[in-house]
């Protein structure tokens, strides 16, 4: 079929994520062909340098033929398994086995999920559930960070702190609780202020809503979607101990983070941190095919199956366990560790690091901040005062265009932030091509009038 033909298919039957449904009447799809390495090929003929690794998932780069091989042998052998009624797959179970041997603490136990979404939906779940059967029913409200991003199910998008996750879908509900993000760059202070500030926001607001009350803390090592934010080495662990002595669960989404993303194979492990639950998804696969994962501390899970005893937990999914999916996790992890991958990321992360550190003299970056392959540019029209690009501008659509025509592609936030997520694979040479195809798109930026006369008018 004809792009123009596609396209007007997607524009009357295709529902897309996140976006104005509106905008995307007018505007139409980019119809991406293939891909191999870094690069991306659309139905444009144009080769494209992703820098988000398709949405912070596709770790391993595209065309990795292995595991294209394990996935066609296992849907020929067995192209789906139940996981109820006692029913398992060889591939499920040894995926399982393999996340509990690497993961921290005595994290032993796994539910497998669709993706992140159902990951933190599934942790909610059981964390009622957890606290219901150990005599404590009135421990039913969660508290996150108001920019952090914990998925879009009925029950995760209230724990979202993104006001687009909310606008008329009812959330947060009144058990789902914000408090401020760690946001070096807009605090007035140092790293141990910083920390202790959030410390002081968490105690306060268990204390008003009451101790007993009070069921789970999740956070991301890193903020992912609310700007890559990165928070000072120690706050993961100061939260974790705070939580641990008001007694309240520590739940570590590592959706984003985890796999390498960060640098090591989880994010928590930066801090030394050991959740009570942690979830998993798109490195989990490299986002081959779908799979998400939630995993129980041996604490929790024992709690619920002593206190259930012989009812039903009635919690289940109808792909939980895919066979084919677990096998893709199976040959994605050992591509991480065998094959080399997640030294390559810490290599070229620690590079990518120190080529972004100047783009700090340009005129619209008012701060870079990165952990591993993990980077956020936010732009600013005055540095001195750190002042955004006033909505009206439309600044995140003006790079998003202006990088295409680079070949380049990366997450324009909707708040004046360009995310960087590369896949692990890339080289040195290929970072510093990012780092260039980036530099050039903010240069394209800065040639638009309406942005140079906001800096002109800000300076």
């Amino acid at each position: 079929m004809s792009d123009t033909g596609l396209i007007d298919k997607d524009r009357r039957h295709f529902i897309h994520s996140a976006l104005s449904w509106a905008e995307h009447e007018r505007r139409g799809a980019t119809l991406l062909e293939s891909g191999d390495g870094i690069w991306l090929n659309d139905r444009e003929g144009r080769r494209l340098l992703d820098g988000f690794s398709g949405l912070w998932c596709v770790n391993i780069g595209y065309g990795q033929q292995s595991v294209v091989d394990v996935a066609a042998e296992q849907m020929a052998r067995l192209p789906y398994a139940t996981s109820y009624f006692h029913f398992a797959s060889e591939p499920a179970v040894e995926l399982a086995a393999r996340l509990a041997e690497r993961a921290p603490g005595d994290l032993d136990h796994v539910f497998f999920t669709q993706g992140g979404s159902d990951a933190v939906d599934t942790a909610i779940r059981l964390i009622r559930y957890y606290f219901n059967v150990t005599g404590q029913p009135e421990k039913k409200h969660m508290i996150a960070v108001d920019r952090g991003y914990h998925g879009c199910s009925s029950s995760g998008s209230g724990m979202t702190g993104l006001g687009a996750f909310h606008n008329h879908f009812d959330v947060p509900t009144p058990t789902q609780h914000h408090i401020a993000t760690a946001y070096p760059y807009r605090f007035e202070g140092s790293s141990a202020d910083l920390i202790q500030a959030s410390v002081a926001q968490l105690r306060a607001k268990v204390s008003e809503i009451g101790a007993d009350k009070v069921a789970a803390f999740f956070a991301e090592p890193v903020v992912g979607s609310g700007g890559v934010i990165v928070p000072p080495d120690g706050w993961l662990k100061a939260m974790y101990d705070t939580c641990q002595e008001l007694g309240i669960l520590f739940v570590a989404d590592e959706v984003i983070t985890g796999f390498g993303r960060t640098g090591p194979l989880f994010g928590s492990s930066h801090d030394g941190v050991t959740p009570d639950i942690m979830t998993l998804a798109k490195g989990l696969t490299s986002g081959y095919v779908p799979m998400g994962a939630t995993l129980l501390s041996d604490r929790i899970y024992r709690a619920i199956t002593d206190g259930a005893g012989k009812a039903v937990i009635g919690h289940g999914q109808t792909y939980s366990g895919h066979p084919v999916s677990a096998a893709v996790g199976l040959e994605v992890l050992r591509l991480y560790e065998e094959g080399g991958i997640i030294a390559n990321g810490q290599a070229s992360g620690a590079h990518l690091a120190r080529a972004l550190a100047r783009l700090e003299d340009h005129p619209l970056v008012g701060n870079v901040r990165s952990r591993g392959m993990l980077a956020c540019l936010e732009l600013v029209t005055n540095k001195t005062t750190k002042t955004r690009p006033d909505p009206s501008l439309g600044l995140p659509d003006i790079l998003s265009r202006c990088g295409y025509e680079r070949s380049v592609l990366f997450r324009a936030f909707g708040d004046a932030m360009i995310g960087l997520a590369p896949p692990l694979i890339s080289t040195i040479a290929e970072v510093d091509e990012l780092v260039a195809r980036l530099t050039a798109t903010l240069d394209d930026a800065l040639e638009v009038p309406a942005v140079r006369d906001a800096l002109r008018v800000q300076s």
